[in-house]
């Protein structure tokens, strides 16, 4: 069996299909063993698990997913990798290989015509331009997933795992916190890929919660708060408040901040989650008057 951790064979499989490693795609393949098992043993996998995995590449990990997993749901966009991949996939029969976007198709109906179980794991070195447009069409769309592996930039990561008053911290911060229980696994150095990227990643485990940990109102409203509150990241909250577009005066900004028991000079990167779903429940009870 081709040993898909050595820069040598992948050289020479991407050669034999005539593929060129695309940037644009983020198509950087892991060759670190290490950080295989490091990826795998997060996942915590047990014989009954569905495992959807974005971005397959060569199959490095997807093979790794199958000898662990019962089911295994690899979605790659790239055409030329897929007739790779039926090439180092071969043999496992508890593969399902899918040409698609990850931004695009529906996960649970790829998982249900696989015949796999629900809810689901997502484990996947995600490409660097897609991590946090596919993280959070994850975490915002109803989608049956129990629990998120994945490998992304070091930067993307920090983000993911930031706690209030540090630079990190943003509205993803406060999505993944309200949606998940994030944790960061490891740092991973970028020579442990092929091609090496230009920066480093890190492998971030996310524990879908089965319910948020603060109540709010109308949750898109909450996360349009969030969202005003990080757009104008220097502006104190009265003021980013007043600039967003949620139409509220300073004025009226300034009352449901002091309703919500939130100094209106504070910034939006010290509000903790519950500091921020009071303010969505004291802008609703406003918007109600």
């Amino acid at each position: 069996m081709l040993n898909l951790t050595s820069p040598a064979v992948v050289r020479a499989l991407l050669l034999k299909y005539g593929i060129r490693p695309k940037r644009r795609l983020g198509q950087n393949f892991l060759i670190n063993p290490g950080v295989l098992e490091k990826i795998i043993a997060a996942a915590n996998l047990a014989a009954g698990d569905t495992v959807v995995e974005i971005g397959p590449g060569v199959g490095t990990l997807t093979r790794r997913l199958a000898e662990t997993a019962g089911k295994v749901v690899a979605v790659e966009v790239d055409r030329a990798l897929v007739g790779l991949l039926k090439e180092t996939l071969s043999g496992y029969a508890n593969i399902f290989l899918v040409e698609g976007d990850a931004l695009k198709v529906g996960l649970d109906a790829l998982v249900a015509a696989a015949g796999g179980a629900f809810p689901y794991k997502v484990v996947a070195n995600l490409p660097y331009y897609l991590s946090t447009s596919l993280l959070t069409r994850l975490l915002r769309g109803d989608f049956k997933v129990s629990l998120l592996v994945i490998m992304v930039q070091k930067e993307v990561a920090l983000r993911l795992v930031a706690r209030p008053g540090t630079k990190e911290y943003g509205a993803l911060s406060v999505l993944v916190r309200y949606k998940t229980e994030p944790e960061l696994v490891a740092v991973v150095s970028r020579g442990s890929f092929f091609p090496a990227p230009e920066v480093d990643s890190a492998v971030v485990r996310l524990a879908v919660r089965s319910s948020p940990p603060v109540a709010v109102p109308d949750e898109e409203l909450f996360f349009r708060v969030v969202r005003a509150a990080f757009a104008k990241r220097r502006k104190t909250l009265v003021n980013a408040l007043a600039a967003s577009a949620l139409g509220l005066s300073r004025e009226v900004g300034a009352l449901v901040l002091a309703r919500a028991g939130v100094d209106p000079q504070q910034r939006g990167e010290t509000l903790t989650l519950e500091e921020f779903a009071a303010v969505t429940r004291s802008l609703a009870a406003e918007q109600e008057e």
